[in-house]
């Protein structure tokens, strides 16, 4: 797996490297003995040191035998497969099925007093129609490659989706205007998508944020698609992959940053006229 982008995943790496190479160092034991003892290249030794590449369970299972520390390697195990938690590639996320993908999230939002939302390109799936989901799922499935099945997807990411209108949550959802012009599926599944912004907008848990393409002097540009979960979890979605953050002065950054974006936003009925005129100009 490549390094990731995200400082957090980075962060994680490097803190499994630093507690193996002072287990090394402890044992008295140089970068050329350990990897002799080991059974592997000196330079794999060098490469888990400096985070260049993950070790696996067995890889600290042998170095914490070698070093006369076998009680370490649970919690290091542990420790390296969280980092790796961090930057998934999607088509790891998806070799189940995009509908497992879906339920995968079940627990989280059941879990989130708070959601967070920020979406330049898409509708946000908290607030996708079926028609409208199952379009964009299956366009993913081409793209990365996968078995489709998408229209499962949509229906599994439309019943999670019911999680904003049961108590206890709130859901703070921002739009770029752009978004409502970029048609996925047919003009019937787009308009439905359309209208029900329109509906689930006005429900007392969400707050519906639209950024008009005509603001003027903006606060802050387009960024990516991001999701906030309370205050404990930021999601980035890139084309090739999910990066988790959890450090929090990285959250602290996207939390400042969806405020600026939220202070350029039309509400109400100024957001209700920017979605309305996104319906009238799909006939």
């Amino acid at each position: 797996m490549p390094i990731s982008p995200s400082s957090s995943a980075q962060a994680a790496r490097e803190g499994v490297a630093r507690q193996l190479r002072e287990l090394r160092q402890d044992a008295g034991l140089s970068v050329t003995q350990l990897a002799a003892k080991c059974g592997w290249h000196h330079a794999k030794t060098s490469r888990i040191e400096n985070a260049k590449t993950p070790p696996s369970a067995r890889d600290i299972r042998d170095w914490c035998e070698t070093c006369d520390a076998p009680a370490r390697a649970a919690d290091l195990i542990a420790a390296s497969r969280h980092a790796e938690t961090l930057y998934t590639e999607w088509r790891r996320r998806v070799r189940t099925g995009l509908r497992q993908l879906q339920d995968s999230y079940v627990q989280l939002y059941r879990a989130t007093r708070v959601f967070r939302v920020y979406s330049p390109t898409l509708v946000p799936g908290l607030v996708q129609t079926e028609g409208y989901a199952s379009a964009l799922l299956s366009a993913n499935a081409r793209l990365l490659d996968v078995p489709d099945d998408g229209a499962e997807a949509a229906a599994a990411r439309v019943e999670r989706s019911q999680v904003i209108r049961e108590p206890g949550h709130r859901c703070l959802l921002l739009i770029e205007e752009s978004a409502l012009y970029f048609q996925l599926g047919n003009s019937d599944a787009m308009a439905a998508q359309l209208g029900h912004l329109l509906s689930v907008g006005a429900l007392p848990a969400v707050s519906l944020g639209i950024i008009p393409l005509a603001t003027r002097e903006r606060a802050l540009w387009p960024q990516e698609t991001f999701h906030v979960y309370d205050d404990t979890l930021v999601s980035v979605e890139l084309l090739s992959a999910q990066v988790n953050i959890t450090q929090p002065s990285e959250i602290g950054l996207y939390l400042t940053a969806f405020e600026q974006l939220r202070s350029m936003a039309a509400y109400g009925a100024d957001a209700r006229a920017l979605i309305t005129k996104a319906i009238d100009a799909l006939d």
